[in-house]
């Protein structure tokens, strides 16, 4: 099924820099730390303990349990999916348009947590974490993560919360990626999954990008093979990165739009940021390195580049064929970095199986961004499979 709504410009059009506020009284958000003297056992056999996982939660869990919905998030977002820390947060959740009381992950209904990523640098386990083996910094030393693992983690707390069931998991792009994973790994924990601008795994162009980021930061000689110091961290390198993931998020069609040829007022130098496309992406590199670890960025990247759902089988079809739960998959049409005939590609694999997969690819020209800006496109096909889920395991 597809779905070709008519383009509508929101308020909002830079997700990284803006996320609009909802209407009315805001959700309160609270992180939160759950903590593993035991650690966890890596699919690799390495352990990492103790382990910490950062997380959020909003609503109430059913005293049945039942309407547990778990969010994850993208490759450099964290737990703070929705809401805000206080009345002074000019910055709600990056999906908090769609997380609250009335919004398509309605929280008067569901219980929905949020965790942040293993290997992150917000708060859970990663390579800037102190090893206790050494007292120092784990760096290049952290144990390489698949995304197996970081859904391994996911069950560990939700297991602490006392949640053994899953109404839905869902995500965006890496998030879409690990909503997958949940499915095929646990087929008896999903009860749905909703993978939006995100398939079974990366294009060949996408791995080279990917590759093409970790060399920035690598490159830079403040990385010093993964060993700096955090108050000097490989800023240039992974700024470059970012630029270059940046690109790869947006659209012809959309840069044509925002930035045009359109020269800067203050442009003198010739190889400076002439052009207003190149001050933006100078921008977004700056602010990212205040945010984001760099070894973090180095271990998932990699660890999405390492998933791919037909792994171990001897097709997509095979591979698909894990996923037995319900599913509805989101696509952007001016999205190339998740194009979606991938995304559709795998979609007629779980239908050849014999699953139930809704598929709507939506025009856009936000590219792969979309998923964070498009949301009045997408929110009500949400609502509508979640209400179908729930009415037909209650």
């Amino acid at each position: 099924m597809t779905d070709s709504s008519h383009d509508t410009r929101p308020e909002w059009d830079d997700p990284s820099t803006a996320t609009p506020r909802a209407a009315g009284a805001r959700l309160q958000a609270r992180r939160q730390t759950a903590t593993f003297a035991d650690g966890l056992t890596l699919v690799s056999g390495e352990r990492i303990a103790p382990l910490q996982i950062a997380y959020e939660t909003f609503g109430t869990l059913s005293p049945t349990r039942d309407n547990a919905i778990l969010i994850v998030h993208a490759l450099t977002g964290d737990s703070h999916c929705a809401g805000v820390f206080d009345e002074r947060d000019d910055k709600a959740g990056w999906w908090d348009p769609l997380i609250g009381p009335g919004k398509a992950f309605d929280t008067n209904k569901y219980f929905v947590v949020c965790s942040n990523n293993l290997g992150g640098c917000q708060g859970t386990s990663g390579p800037n974490s102190i090893n206790p083996a050494t007292g120092a910094r784990y760096g290049m030393r952290f144990p390489i993560i698949i995304m197996r693992d970081i859904v391994h983690a996911q069950k560990m707390l939700l297991e602490q919360l006392d949640i053994r069931h899953l109404l839905c998991v869902s995500g965006g792009s890496m998030g879409g990626m690990n909503a997958l994973e949940w499915a095929a790994a646990f087929p008896e924990w999903t009860s749905s999954v909703i993978p939006v601008s995100t398939s079974g795994r990366l294009s060949p162009q996408g791995l080279a990008f990917s590759f093409v980021e970790r060399q920035a930061i690598m490159r830079d000689p403040q990385w010093n093979g993964g060993d700096y110091d955090p108050t000097e961290p490989p800023t240039h390198g992974l700024a470059v990165a970012r630029m270059i993931a940046h690109i790869t998020y947006l659209s012809s069609e959309s840069m044509t739009a925002k930035f045009g040829r359109r020269l800067k007022d203050s442009a003198k130098e010739p190889f400076g940021d002439q052009f207003e496309v190149e001050s933006y992406l100078n921008y977004q590199g700056e602010r990212f390195v205040e945010r984001f670890d760099a070894n973090s960025y180095i271990y998932l990247t990699k660890a999405m580049d390492y998933y791919d759902i037909a792994e171990d089988s001897a097709s997509l079809e095979e591979g698909a064929a894990r996923i037995r739960c319900k599913a509805l998959f989101i696509s952007f049409r001016s999205d190339w970095l998740f194009m979606p005939r991938d995304t559709a590609e795998l979609v007629e694999a779980l239908r050849k199986a014999g699953r139930d997969a809704e598929y709507h690819e939506i025009e856009s020209v936000y590219g792969h961004d979309a998923f964070l800006v498009e949301y009045p496109k997408y929110a009500y096909l949400l609502a509508r499979f979640l209400e179908r889920i729930y009415k037909y395991y209650n």
